[in-house]
């Protein structure tokens, strides 16, 4: 959502070749990169927590950065696919694309071919729904639809909306008002636990 460029954040530093079937890919924007709190409270750190206290062998692996478009995160994805043969890849993209009015069949064609990318390097996928404001009528509408639609397409788990229970809460945001907070990361992570947690295995 951020138009500046951040750094892709790994929390898995040193990934060793025999665990990297159990690689959870978050690629995504600044919804997920963290932009303006700690890393380390950003909703795929404490992805890493949970998976951990319910005991879940997989390690995060968070190459979101702030700013990026469906476009972009398409040309990215290819090389994180081979880097880290992610057993499970969420798919977090789409808020730039929306709110600088992209035309939605590019957004469209950009999710499916991510989705199918992932699919055909044998990794699950959870698309993530965004939503812009309704100030962009009909617009925002079928913005928001598109991500079902492609996730029952492909027949992939599907998050609603990445910010379901806060969007209207402005004290969980920052003050651009367009970035949740850290208080703001727990409601998140649940968010994209209730459709992450039947993919995997203990």
């Amino acid at each position: 959502m951020a138009r500046r460029v951040g750094i892709a954040v790994i929390l898995s530093a040193f990934i060793p070749a025999a665990f990297a079937a159990k690689n959870i890919l978050v690629h995504g924007d600044s919804l997920s990169a963290g932009y303006g709190i700690r890393r380390d409270a950003a909703w795929p750190a404490l992805l890493a927590s949970r998976l951990k206290k319910e005991g879940f062998d997989y390690n995060v692996v968070n190459v979101s950065i702030s700013g990026e478009t469906t476009s972009g995160g398409l040309t990215r994805l290819p090389a994180s696919l081979k880097r880290y043969r992610p057993a499970i890849v969420i798919i977090a993209l789409g808020s730039n694309d929306g709110l600088r009015g992209i035309p939605l069949e590019l957004t469209r064609r950009n999710l499916a071919v991510m989705t199918d990318a992932a699919q055909k390097a044998r990794a699950k996928v959870v698309i993530v729904g965004q939503r812009i404001p309704p100030n962009f009528g009909s617009y925002a509408k079928q913005f928001h639809e598109i991500f079902g639609e492609i996730a029952r397409a492909k027949k992939t788990a599907h998050v609603a909306f990445l910010l379901d229970g806060i969007a209207a809460r402005s004290e969980l945001f920052l003050p651009d008002n367009l970035h949740p907070a850290a208080e703001a990361q727990p409601y998140l992570l649940n968010n994209v636990w209730k459709e992450l947690k039947p993919l995997l295995k203990k």
